[in-house]
């Protein structure tokens, strides 16, 4: 049958209700969080009884799973261009970038540690292959997983409505909230990770716009952590080292590693303040 001038006015009406509907921030944000949280889910149970190198192929396919994900909620449901993925040279830079900040800020915070006497390491004899590829697939999904839905999904959807200061504070402290579940968890371990992980991959996404550089230094974070035997927000992993903690936990992170030192609680402070200025130097702030 025929649709009448009427009907098809009617038609485009809802049409209309409902891209607004999906445009909306928050709905947009949400929607895309649980696909790629979903997809995430999916991904790991898969890889539970692979050996090593499938277990890396399996998290690359499932990070380039979370990305195209995270493209089609922006593109089709936001609809907004996605210039923080473009896959150019640029991106490549950014990935170096990003690797180099990430292996400063561990291997600066743990040295101080060390020098301090909180931390002792001795090779551990273990397969290298049997650490390192395991520890390098469960962090590229953390990684993908995390920045994708913390600084692309909810920081940007929050910042379309209350601005880039209204986004940097709400994520830094669901980001924090998120870790309060890990083991060794503490409320001190939790503003940790809201002031060293929530402001600093935050401010960094400021000054560069880019989920690359964020993706990477994350990874690179936690994956220098990993092999070096050190706890990673709570969760102990065979690294390539054995680690002596001694001394206090506000030095050492205690059970909750790294991230629950007050040492990499100040050093990320000051990167994420120096990013901050450069962000607004370059009219990034919203």
């Amino acid at each position: 049958m025929r649709k009448t001038p009427h009907n098809e006015a009617l038609s485009g009406k809802e049409s209309s209700k409902l891209v607004a509907f999906f445009r909306f921030p928050l709905i947009w944000m949400l929607v895309g969080a649980l696909g790629i949280a979903l997809a995430n889910v999916t991904f790991n149970l898969l890889s539970e009884d692979l050996e090593a190198p499938g277990s890396i192929m399996l998290a690359l396919v499932g990070s380039a799973v979370a990305i195209a994900i995270y493209w089609l909620t922006m593109k089709f449901l936001a609809r907004r261009p996605v210039p923080e993925l473009l896959f150019q040279r640029r991106a490549v830079s950014e990935i170096i970038y990003g690797a180099a900040i990430g292996l400063i800020f561990i291997i600066v915070s743990t040295s101080l540690i060390v020098l301090l006497g909180g931390y002792s390491f001795k090779w551990s004899n273990e397969n290298i292959g049997s650490v390192v590829w395991p520890i390098i697939a469960t962090q590229l999904g953390a990684a993908f997983v995390e920045e994708l839905i913390f600084r692309g999904l909810a920081f940007q959807a929050i910042e379309k409505m209350g601005g880039s200061r209204l986004a940097l504070i709400l994520t830094s402290l669901f980001f924090g909230i998120a870790h309060l579940g890990n083991p060794g968890a503490t409320a001190w371990g939790a503003l940790s990770i809201i002031i060293e992980a929530g402001v600093l991959l935050g401010a960094a996404f400021l000054w560069r716009r880019n989920v690359w550089f964020i993706i990477s230094l994350h990874f690179f974070w936690n994956t220098i952590e990993g092999l070096l035997g050190i706890p990673v927000s709570g969760h102990s992993s065979s690294g390539l080292f054995t680690v002596k903690v001694t001394g206090p936990a506000l030095l050492t992170g205690g059970q909750f590693g790294l991230e629950a030192s007050i040492i990499p609680v100040i050093i990320s402070l000051m990167i994420a303040i120096t990013m901050l200025i450069l962000a607004r130097r370059k009219g990034h702030l919203v």
